[in-house]
C-alpha cells in the first residue's frame, strides 16, 4: 500500500520556463561571454537546452564547460529569483485529491528553488519540502534524502513512490533505494528506460 509520494519540482509538478525562456538570458549571456570558441555554437545551444531540465552542475560537466564558463553561469543562477506568481501545470489538482503524505524533493539554486516554491504557494500541501542545494556545501543527492525521509517517517521503501522526468536522478534514486519510480514524460522529456511506470499527465497517476 503507497502511504507517500516523493514528487520533483521542475518538468513534473511545474514547467522549468513557466515565467518564460527570458528567465536564463543572463546567464546563458553570461556563458557565452566567457565561452571563448571552448564550444561551438551547437554545442551551447545543446547545453542550454539541458539546463531547462538538469541541474547546471550537471550541464557544465556534461558539456565540458571551461572553469570560466562554469563559474560565470554559476554566478548568475546564484541571483536569480522568481518573482511572479506561478500555477504550475493544469492536472496539479490530481495529486492533491490522493489519499497520501507527499513530499517534494528538488535540486538546484538554492535562492531560485526556494522561489519557485513560494511562487506555487502550494508548500502547505506537502508534509515536507527538500531542496538538495548545489550552491551549498555538503549537497546531499537525491538518494540519501530519500533515505532520510523514509527514516523520518518512518516508511519502508514499499510504501512509497517516486514521481519525476529525470531517469538520472529521481528515477534512478528511487530505484537503487527499492523504490517504485514512475517517470512523467511532459512535452520535451525524454523517455528513460528504468523507471517502473511511465505516464504524461498527473491525472494518470493511480496507486
Amino acid at each position: 500500500m503507497i502511504r507517500a509520494i516523493i514528487f520533483d519540482l521542475d518538468s513534473c509538478l511545474s514547467a522549468a520556463d513557466e515565467v518564460g525562456r527570458q528567465l536564463y538570458d543572463p546567464v546563458f549571456r553570461a556563458i557565452r561571454e566567457a565561452n571563448h570558441d571552448t564550444l561551438s555554437e551547437k554545442e551551447l545551444d545543446e547545453a542550454f537546452a539541458d539546463a531547462w531540465r538538469i541541474p547546471f552542475d550537471v550541464v557544465a560537466e556534461t558539456h565540458g564547460f571551461s572553469s570560466e564558463m562554469r563559474d560565470a553561469g554559476w554566478r548568475e543562477f546564484s541571483n536569480l529569483e522568481i518573482r511572479t506568481p506561478m500555477v504550475g501545470y493544469p492536472d496539479l489538482p490530481a495529486i492533491w485529491e490522493l489519499q497520501v503524505q507527499r513530499f517534494l524533493v528538488t535540486s538546484g539554486f538554492r535562492r531560485l528553488q526556494e522561489s519557485k516554491v513560494r511562487a506555487l504557494g502550494f508548500a502547505d500541501r506537502f508534509t515536507a519540502i527538500h531542496i538538495d542545494a548545489i550552491d551549498e556545501p555538503g549537497k546531499k543527492g537525491k538518494q540519501r534524502i530519500f533515505e532520510e525521509i523514509l527514516a523520518a517517517h518512518h516508511l519502508s521503501p514499499s510504501e512509497v513512490l517516486v514521481v519525476g522526468d529525470n531517469p538520472d536522478s529521481e528515477i534512478d534514486a528511487g530505484n537503487r533505494l527499492g523504490i517504485s519510480t514512475l517517470q512523467i514524460l511532459r512535452e520535451g522529456v525524454p523517455r528513460g528506460t528504468n523507471a517502473n511506470r511511465y505516464i504524461h499527465t498527473l491525472d494518470e497517476l493511480t496507486l
